[in-house]
């Protein structure tokens, strides 16, 4: 496994055998098994496959959030080595961002609601460096997973605008036992926050419950993820959606397809979880 720092010595190995398919998972470390999946997804389908390392400053609205996102590249590498992964890309803030940078990618519409609404900034950060390192690896293919399924809606209309000239695979979201999505930030959770974390879950699969049962308004789904999550005391809800999966536009009706997500803070760790309920 190669790790490279620097743009020069990545594309250097990048273009070492052009002929084959890349693919590439953005990641801001602290690795876990949700990230580990795309990983074998890519190894399945592609000649060479990539993982970058980055925690991203620009997508970050809250300083607090920046300092204590965890880290542990040591760990991070040995996993990565351990799937099999070819390269690996560290590079440093100032490797990405020079002094002198003022170039943004900035995505409307769906990128204002939800998490964009919740936290000013973040998806310009997000699609901007995210545009970045598609621009620096050009993989065949990138690999993200259905927990930020905000992110990937924004990441494909960007690829689409933009013309990018690859393929946007989502991954199914991996989940502990007791059905907390994983995340890199669960570490963080006090053991009393983490077992009333479950709460997201169980608001989700509340709600999918109601809507099997022909609960289709959306008021009343949203009401019923509400009452799950008050439940939980040391938990307080940031936002909860009964959107369209593509354009994520609240519904007042489910007719076909609804995306179900919700943003939790337990305790001081803001959690965000979804699923797709369909007729």
């Amino acid at each position: 496994m190669n790790v490279f720092s620097t743009i020069d010595d990545l594309r250097q190995q990048r273009w070492v055998d052009p002929t084959s398919a890349w693919g590439l998972i953005p990641t801001m470390g602290y690795l876990h098994e949700g990230h580990l999946s795309l990983v074998r997804q890519a190894r399945r389908e592609n000649d060479w496959v990539a993982v970058s390392i980055f925690v991203n400053p620009i997508q970050f609205n809250n300083p607090d959030d920046l300092t204590h996102y965890p880290r542990n590249l040591e760990q991070d590498l040995a996993l990565l080595r351990k799937e099999g992964v070819d390269v690996v890309w560290t590079p440093a803030p100032h490797e990405i961002y020079p002094p002198d940078y003022q170039t943004y990618i900035d995505v409307q519409k769906i990128s204002q609601r939800l998490e964009g609404a919740a936290r000013p900034g973040h998806f310009r950060g997000v699609t901007t460096i995210v545009a970045k390192l598609f621009n620096v690896f050009q993989p065949h293919r990138a690999y993200f997973g259905q927990k930020d399924a905000q992110q990937v809606v924004v990441i494909k209309q960007m690829v689409k605008d933009l013309n990018f000239n690859l393929k946007v695979i989502v991954c199914p979201t991996v989940r502990e036992p007791d059905g907390l999505a994983m995340s890199s930030r669960n570490v963080r959770l006090s053991p009393a926050a983490r077992q009333q974390a479950t709460c997201l879950h169980r608001a989700l699969t509340t709600a999918k419950s109601a809507f099997e049962m022909g609960r289709h308004r959306a008021a009343e789904l949203h009401a019923t993820m509400l009452a799950v999550v008050n439940q939980a005391d040391l938990a307080r809800v940031d936002y909860i959606s009964v959107a369209d999966p593509e354009t994520l536009s609240e519904l007042e009706t489910i007719e076909q397809r609804a995306l179900l997500s919700l943003a939790v803070w337990v305790d001081d760790v803001r959690l965000i979880d979804n699923i797709i309920v369909k007729k």
